[in-house]
């Protein structure tokens, strides 16, 4: 009975390690695929823009630089590192929803509990892609997780 019980421990272990890595890879992919939509969109518009003949266009100028340097695209982090004096309105809309459940509650919080608050479910499917929010917005300073998992703000820099 005791091996069963063990068995079942180091899989459970194997299979977390697993399911980390896989949620590593499909954040990596993410990024890819939003890259290969700014790229699209730029290319799609010098295409568009081509044909016109109007590519000297400062309007078209313009419109690849913002596409080109928005969050996201060709490689930057839509989640900024935190410094000094930065708020919340640099995050994507979604990291700043995320961001007021997490400092409005005093103790630390579940990914399940900021799941269910922005409305998703429970599920495995609805919490993980919350909970890799939560452990990036963690990773960059914003938020402090717990050895529990639990994130919380950040404690006040020493005066």
């Amino acid at each position: 009975m005791a091996d069963v019980l063990v068995w079942v421990m180091q899989r459970r272990v194997v299979l977390a390690d697993r399911a980390e890595r896989l949620r590593k890879e499909l954040a990596e992919i993410d990024a890819e695929v939003a890259r290969l939509e700014a790229a699209e969109v730029v290319f799609g518009q010098f295409a568009d823009a081509q044909r016109a003949g109007t590519t000297d266009d400062p309007a078209v100028a313009e419109e690849f630089e913002r596409v080109t340097t928005s969050p996201g695209a060709g490689g930057m982090l839509l989640v900024p590192h935190r410094e000094d004096g930065m708020d919340t309105g640099v995050l994507p809309a979604d990291y700043q929803a995320i961001m007021k459940i997490v400092t409005a509650v005093s103790e630390p919080v579940p990914a399940k509990d900021v799941s269910v608050k922005l409305g998703r479910g429970t599920g495995p499917g609805q919490v993980e892609p919350v909970r890799d929010k939560l452990k990036r917005l963690a990773d960059r300073g914003w938020l402090h997780r717990t050895p529990a998992g639990r994130f919380t703000a950040p404690p006040l820099p020493a005066a």
